[in-house]
């Protein structure tokens, strides 16, 4: 095993320099180039042992925060939860696993949730757990059509 030398040096320049490197000009098209990828996974595609999961999240939000897109990455964040705790879509039925599947999902959601969506995303939660979206469903980007009638851009 490797070691981790994410945090040595100016980890924020080795971050976008290995974002230009791969023909990016942001974190955040880098990024949605893989909408369903995990933040663990955009870290080892940038550089494993030397960029974080953390880190990246980070650069994702500032970007978003300069942009005014914080919805979207919010949303995007959703998307690539899913895809790593439910990678068949939603469960057909609710049951104990598939709602543990489902809570745990949400529940990572959330804590990659700026402070400023909070409230948001646990109504958004609230509302897929009261009203399940159809079975299978999957979303695959941040402009899937459930994802922003729940969570609709608000920045301007």
């Amino acid at each position: 095993m490797s070691e981790d030398h994410s945090w040595e040096g100016n980890w924020k320049s080795r971050l976008y320099e290995r974002v230009r490197e791969r023909g990016y000009a942001s974190l955040t098209a880098f990024a949605e180039a893989r909408p369903t990828a995990s933040l663990v996974a955009l870290a080892e595609a940038l550089g494993p042992h030397d960029i974080a999961a953390v880190q990246v999240f980070s650069g994702l939000v500032a970007e978003a925060e300069r942009n005014h897109q914080v919805t979207r990455l919010v949303r995007g964040q959703l998307v690539r939860e899913l895809s790593q705790h439910l990678p068949n879509g939603w469960p057909t039925v609710l049951d104990d696993a598939n709602r543990f599947d489902v809570a745990h999902a949400l529940a990572r959601w959330s804590t990659y949730t700026p402070e400023t969506h909070q409230q948001r995303v646990d109504h958004v939660g609230d509302a897929l757990l009261a009203t399940p979206p159809p079975p299978g469903w999957r979303p695959l980007s941040p402009d899937d059509e459930l994802l922003r009638t729940l969570l609709p851009d608000e920045e301007v």
